[in-house]
């Protein structure tokens, strides 16, 4: 594989967004290789223990662009499930370093949130509302920030697109991952994702569960007006 950045002409540069962790909001072009790690010499610090001194590796490549783990102690994740070989990343994919610091890759600045320019509508509204062409959600008129990912919009998307019903998980996993990839996604790897997004929309009004559980089946909204 072609490492070499000259080569590459990326129109857009792509972003890795810090979620949860220490770095939480913190923001990253990637138009060079980029290096993970405890060391103070890396790209991208993580000042935690469980990080390897030097932990991954980002890098363009004529493919894409390319994580690898540098044979850490703890482990580089891509949707949960750890990596062994180089992978390349799609949009929307949450990568996990020693499972202590989550980013969210966006494959470039226009998959970004829009400008404040955009304000809410007014008049009654519902208590989750979200934007579709910037990808932005408002919880109680708070908007999430840093932005959920790409699955965890898609999972919001669909579960608001069926107001009253029950998706069930086989549907959701099908349609937040595509048909093709769905096929390898574990009961787990939704669960996984659900309670991530249960803990990033408790950051912002923990007094309402707006996922439920239908047990057997799958998932619905609870999305009432404000």
């Amino acid at each position: 594989m072609a490492k070499s950045q000259e080569s590459i002409d990326l129109p857009e540069s792509p972003v890795f967004i810090a979620q949860s962790g220490i770095l939480n909001g913190q923001r990253w072009s990637i138009d060079r290789e980029l290096t993970i790690g405890r060391e103070p010499t890396c790209s991208l610090v993580i000042p935690d223990r469980q990080v390897s001194r030097i932990h991954a590796r980002i890098s363009l490549t004529d493919e894409g662009i390319l994580l690898e783990d540098l044979g850490s102690k703890n482990g580089t994740f891509v949707n949960s499930e750890a990596i062994i070989n180089p992978v390349i990343l799609n949009d929307g994919d949450e990568i996990q370093v020693a499972m202590v610091q989550t980013f969210i890759y966006l494959s470039s600045d226009a998959t970004m949130p829009l400008e404040a320019s955009m304000k809410p509508t007014r008049g009654k509204t519902r208590r989750l509302r979200m934007d579709l062409r910037s990808r932005r959600v408002w919880i109680r008129g708070t908007e999430v920030t840093p932005p959920l990912s790409v699955p965890q919009f898609r999972v919001i998307q669909i579960l608001n697109d069926h107001p009253g019903e029950v998706i069930s998980r086989q549907d959701l996993i099908s349609q937040v991952w595509g048909d093709e990839v769905s096929l390898g996604v574990s009961d787990q790897a939704l669960d996984a994702l659900i309670r991530r997004l249960r803990d990033r929309i408790s950051q912002f009004d923990n007094e309402h569960e707006y996922l439920i559980t239908v047990r057997g089946f799958g998932f619905r909204i609870n999305n009432p007006e404000e």
